[in-house]
């Protein structure tokens, strides 16, 4: 199981403090589902995914590796070849179906409405272009701009990632930058047209507290400045607490539990997300107490689930959890889980192992 923990306390932010946020609906994913070919068959990534982001908020995806949870964003940005991957179901921007459109139609929105930023900058800058000239570059793909224009657009932004001396680094190569700045300028060029919405997969995890705070502040700083809205791929729950709205949780797939993050940090209701949190280190624990470990494995993606994805590791199992998947199951206002724990028929009583009739 690989699930960071916080790298310092981090309380759960209010997300009154945010500034107010807008409701309408950007992104609207509904029953997502992406499957690879192999030689043993087809490997389900992603099970039937639905979530919604609205604008202007931070919606952070969490799970284990391999949950699902960077194949998700890249399907529903065209960022896997087909074949050999499947995709199905419905990725709506704006009310725009993202799903079946061509490279073309893609490469129009890609950068210029739906801005990416990769976990590795040094594997997605072009290490052959000083940094200045990729972001002008993809600034001129979209917007109708002379290279001159461009160039001190880009000298600009890179100052507005607080980069000293942007002019001078703008003329450098991505390996003359430490990993922090090249992180900056891979945010540069994610955000050099002002998208709606940015993708921000793993932004932090090869960065030291520092530097990641500081790239927290920035996201922090733009979302302020354009109003874009950000769905954070992460498995550091410290991150999620920071700058977080939102949270949903992924669990071999499928999407377990979504819910504000005070409702997922303090009143979570998913057994896997109640797991997670379990096995954190805790500042308050003895300096040689064991961890807590999610006994077990995520199921195959091999397999067609019939029942709970969690079964084999819950210590809340039902019988009626090996018969039939549960839908979403409302907890609370805009907070789900999916669990036959929060069926309305559930029992009640100190012992949960008792069969559910359906």
């Amino acid at each position: 199981m690989s699930f960071a923990a916080p790298n310092q306390a981090a309380p759960v932010a209010d997300a009154t403090s945010r500034g107010t946020r807008e409701t309408s609906v950007l992104l609207e994913v509904r029953d997502l589902s992406v499957e690879f070919a192999t030689s043993s068959g087809a490997l389900h990534a992603v099970r039937k995914v639905s979530f919604d982001v609205h604008r202007g908020e931070t919606l952070a995806i969490v799970g284990e590796s391999g949950c699902g949870k960077s194949t998700c964003v890249q399907a529903l940005t065209g960022l896997i070849a087909t074949p050999p991957g499947r995709i199905s179901g419905s990725a709506k921007l704006s009310g725009h179906e993202l799903i079946g459109l061509t490279e073309h139609e893609l490469n129009a929105i890609r950068g210029a409405r739906v801005g990416m930023i990769f976990q590795d900058p040094m594997s997605s800058l072009n290490p052959t272009m000083p940094v200045g000239k990729q972001i002008a570059e993809a600034l001129r793909a979209h917007r109708r701009i002379s290279r001159t224009a461009a160039q001190e657009r880009a000298v600009q932004l890179l100052g507005r990632m607080r980069i000293t001396d942007p002019a001078a680094r703008a003329q450098q190569y991505p390996f003359e930058l430490s990993g922090g700045m090249a992180q900056r300028v891979m945010i540069a060029l994610s955000v050099v047209c002002e998208p709606e919405l940015l993708i921000a997969d793993e932004p932090t995890t090869a960065l030291d507290v520092t530097i990641q705070e500081q790239v927290l502040e920035l996201l922090e700083e733009l979302q302020r400045g354009t109003g874009m809205a950000i769905v954070l791929i992460t498995h550091d729950l410290g991150v999620v607490a920071r700058i977080a709205d939102r949270v949903a949780v992924m669990y071999a797939g499928e999407i377990v539990e979504v819910g504000s993050v005070e409702e997922i940090f303090y009143r979570s209701a998913h057994p896997y997300t109640a797991a997670l949190k379990a096995a954190l280190p805790r500042a308050d624990q003895p300096r040689r107490a064991r961890l807590r470990a999610i006994e077990g494995a995520p199921p195959g993606l091999l397999q067609t689930l019939k029942g709970c994805s969690f079964l084999e590791r819950c210590p809340h199992a039902m019988e009626l959890c090996s018969i039939r998947a549960p839908d979403p199951q409302a907890v609370a206002p805009a907070h789900t889980a999916r669990c036959w724990l929060h069926h309305p028929r559930a029992p009640r009583t100190a012992d949960i192992h008792q069969p559910l009739s359906a």
